[in-house]
């Protein structure tokens, strides 16, 4: 399938530099295909569910992964921005590295500042390996719990480029980029659907009778890739590492058995649901990586509504809510949404997406 066709313009201005405040009064544009497009606001959602869904979240929790250090070679200093996207032991990470080419197999990279904190806690870590595209394996001089305390004091939130090119990190992001049910760490990038719930809100949705799992999807940095091949069937989707517990599939079938609809909250938790799920749509216990690539075109098996953020264009998640909702429906929802003016992106507005008609028919044939 041709990548253009996922091609829309995209004004730098329609991109949310810092989220709503309150995080429910975001606005929301609920797509049903085949109907008219309804302008919401987040604060809405319990009247646009019903008793006996089931809002699945993804409760993974965002580290500190932005790191800015020194380079020392001799008497040639260099400073060196460092982005970790996976943890491959207790002391190595692979990282994106800007600029990558001042960077050497065996040199150190010093994170920290010498005058702040004593010896014991400075981080550095040595480049072990070089990949193309900025891509390093970093081995640090700590491991295991010493190095997360030593990322979580000296690492920023690791906002994506968009973002992160217009503005640096503030103390806000660290919590404005993380959501209410982050528990679990291990995320470079936050499941922001999940961004728009508050206290409130979740009281009114569990007096709604809507039933709330979560799931954990350890988010990489390889969601902010843009798909540069020309066919998506060359395209190498990032992969992730997924649990699902045996509780929450338990409850997800028994609820989806008794009428109700799995509402995934975020493209996140869809793509580890229909991981988990048998091709008769019973979704079953799950931990392993995935690396699910949805296109048009994709049998959905487990989710039926989605409730996600606006996407870049050419991305794979404009892909996936192309092969949700439609991609004609989908391209006219993105338009309305830009004349509108609808925010953007990670810290922008959301919508709430019903499956095509044919996905639904197919999942209960």
């Amino acid at each position: 399938m041709r990548t253009d066709i996922f091609d829309f313009e995209l004004p730098e201005t329609a991109i949310a530099l810092h989220p709503a405040s309150p995080r429910d009064a975001a606005r929301m544009l609920v797509v049903q295909p085949g109907e008219s497009l309804s302008d919401r606001i987040v604060r809405d959602l319990p009247d646009l569910l019903a008793p006996g869904d089931a809002l699945v979240f993804n409760d993974t929790r965002v580290i500190p992964a932005a790191l800015t250090g020194t380079r020392t070679r001799g008497d040639a200093v260099a400073g060196i921005d460092v982005n970790l996207i996976e943890r491959l032991d207790e002391c190595r990470w692979r990282a994106f590295a800007r600029p990558a080419k001042r960077l050497k197999v065996g040199d150190v990279i010093r994170f920290g500042d010498e005058g702040r904190v004593c010896y014991a806690d400075l981080l550095d870590a040595t480049v072990e390996a070089k990949e193309d595209g900025g891509l390093v394996t970093l081995r640090f001089n700590l491991h295991g719990g010493f190095l997360d305390a030593a990322i979580a004091t000296h690492g920023e939130m690791p906002l994506p480029p968009y973002i992160a090119l217009k503005r640096a990190p503030d103390e806000s992001d660290r919590q404005s980029y993380q959501t209410m049910f982050a528990a679990r760490d291990g995320a470079v990038a936050a499941p922001t659907a999940g961004l728009h719930f508050t206290p409130d809100l979740i009281a009114r949705l569990d007096a709604r009778g809507i039933s709330r799992h979560t799931v954990t999807l350890h988010v990489g940095a390889g969601t902010f890739l843009p798909v540069k091949v020309e066919d998506t069937r060359d395209h190498v989707m990032h992969v992730e590492w997924g649990e699902v517990s045996a509780e929450t599939a338990r409850a997800l079938n028994a609820g989806r058995a008794s009428g109700g609809r799995i509402v995934a909250v975020g493209t996140t938790s869809l793509r580890l649901l229909e991981s988990a799920a048998s091709e008769s749509g019973e979704i079953l216990p799950f931990a392993a990586r995935t690396g699910i690539f949805i296109t048009p075109g994709y049998r959905f098996k487990a989710v039926d509504m989605l409730m996600t953020n606006f996407h870049l264009p050419r991305s794979t998640l404009f892909m996936l809510v192309s092969a949700f909702s439609g991609l004609d429906t989908m391209k006219a929802a993105y338009a309305h949404a830009l004349g509108a003016g609808y925010r953007f992106y990670s810290y922008g507005d959301t919508s709430l997406l019903m499956r095509e008609k044919s996905h639904v028919e197919a999942s209960w044939s």
